[in-house]
């Protein structure tokens, strides 16, 4: 199976977020992702391990069993550029919609918790139409992976909490500008 096969299923993706920068138990797994089971949740865990997206981060003893901490492979856990081009439009739409799936368990987990309040976590989820040329459309991606590269090798702290980011981005509809516009 590979890297696009594996993270194209909502569970394990929710496991690969759950790992982003940290190292966490198979019960700890379980507990951030409160809405699947647990047989699922160790079931995809080892599907993970086993085509090296995540890797045992250490074993201990626990009541007689080994109870194994896992930590993501990052250089693993990724879809490359051909991969992605390669992809046909159904398959494009079945991943897109998993990805708003997961965005909306994600969300509604956070929503669910105790300490959740989205103002003071400053919480948002704004969308802008905005009229780019390709150059422009390169240079503003290109500025965003600057700004968001660097953070993604942050570990986790006790300083740190984890956020997801999903940037989404796609051409609308082609519509001409009106005439006035264009002067």
């Amino acid at each position: 199976m590979n890297p696009s096969e594996l993270l194209a299923h909502p569970v394990r993706l929710r496991i690969v977020h759950a790992l982003s920068g940290r190292v966490a138990t198979t019960a700890q797994l379980c507990a951030r992702i409160p809405d699947v089971s647990k047989a699922t949740v160790y079931r995809h865990i080892d599907l993970l391990a086993e085509h090296g997206i995540l890797e045992v981060a250490g074993e201990r003893r626990v009541r007689g069993v080994v109870e194994r901490s896992y930590r993501l492979r990052r250089e693993r856990a990724v879809i490359d550029a051909d991969t992605a081009a390669a992809a046909t439009v159904d398959e494009h739409r079945r991943i897109f919609a998993m990805a708003m799936a997961i965005l909306q368990a994600e969300f509604q987990t956070y929503l669910d918790s105790e300490t959740a309040d989205p103002a003071t976590d400053l919480v948002g989820y704004r969308q802008h139409a905005i009229w780019l040329d390709r150059g422009e459309l390169t240079r503003m991606i290109d500025d965003l992976r600057a700004v968001v590269a660097p953070r993604l090798a942050h570990e986790a702290t006790p300083n740190r909490d984890p956020y997801l980011l999903s940037p989404i981005l796609f051409p609308l509809a082609s519509a001409e500008p009106a005439e006035q516009d264009r002067a």
